[in-house]
């Protein structure tokens, strides 16, 4: 298979570079890369990304407002194409080798490879991510955040934010700028998301994402996503935060005591 990445990427001095500034970040190992992939294949991305509308999975909540889809063959073959690239033999190796992070891999389902689009307003409250692919029965260990924005402003805001573990102060910030790449571990402590955004209406926030996994061992216990407040949000919103995610947490406990998996949930609503 090509390799999708920009060369430079490849040499050991450059994965050594990239490594190194990722397990030193704070407050959780991450890494900005720009320029990731080849120039041809970040073109036609962004020249093919789908319409907000497009998009069929809407997430809006009082914790986020976007939409995402991980059905790309409804979409220009080049989505397909970089998805299928991200579960290559040769960027499982590369990503080992930049993280720290052995026999990573991925999946074809919602919680693998996709799309996330936000149009004005759009907002992802502070949170950390599911811990497992419970249906696969993998460890979810790294996200790789392709950003697909050409002229982005610093004023539209949309920085990928980092916390700390209290959700207190945020500590490091990513632009969504055009090919360029956030590489983030996902823990219990990996606090991350995006303020509300304020762009024109023929304006949106666009990113490919893949998510990256190692074997679940009997030690790994599920944990669910989580989000949480800021500490500039007002009370009722962060005490309804507490509540929903309190009891979304023990509904999904249930349902996986019966048996039951979000995916299942998930799969079908990806099909409307």
């Amino acid at each position: 298979m090509t390799n999708l990445l920009n060369p430079e990427l490849l040499s050991e001095n450059k994965i050594s570079e990239i490594r190194s500034a990722f397990e030193n970040a704070q407050p959780c190992k991450h890494i900005a890369v720009p320029n990731f992939l080849n120039d041809e294949i970040a073109n036609l991305l962004y020249e093919n990304f789908p319409k907000l509308d497009a998009l069929k999975v809407k997430r809006k909540s009082i914790n986020e407002n976007k939409s995402e889809e991980y059905h790309l063959d409804r979409y220009h073959p080049v989505f397909s194409q970089l998805r299928d690239f991200m579960n290559s033999p040769e960027m499982y190796a590369w990503v080992s080798k930049v993280t720290g992070i052995e026999n990573v891999s991925s999946t074809y389902d919602s919680l693998g490879a996709g799309i996330h689009q936000g149009g004005p307003g759009s907002f992802v409250d502070i949170h950390v991510d599911v811990n497992m692919n419970p249906a696969a029965k993998l460890h979810r260990r790294l996200n790789i955040l392709i950003y697909l924005n050409k002229n982005w402003k610093d004023e539209y805001g949309g920085a990928l934010e980092f916390w700390d573990k209290d959700v207190k102060n945020c500590i490091s910030k990513v632009m969504p700028y055009f090919n360029q790449a956030a590489i983030m571990v996902t823990d219990e402590t990996s606090y991350h998301g995006y303020a509300k955004i304020n762009i024109p209406d023929d304006e949106s926030r666009k990113s490919f994402y893949c998510y990256y996994y190692t074997p679940a061992g009997k030690d790994v216990v599920f944990r669910d996503s989580r989000f949480k407040t800021r500490p500039d949000e007002s009370t009722t919103k962060t005490i309804i935060t507490e509540v929903k995610e309190t009891l979304k947490i023990n509904a999904k406990r249930f349902l996986k005591a019966i048996g039951v998996t979000s995916l299942d949930f998930q799969d079908k609503n990806k099909e409307k």
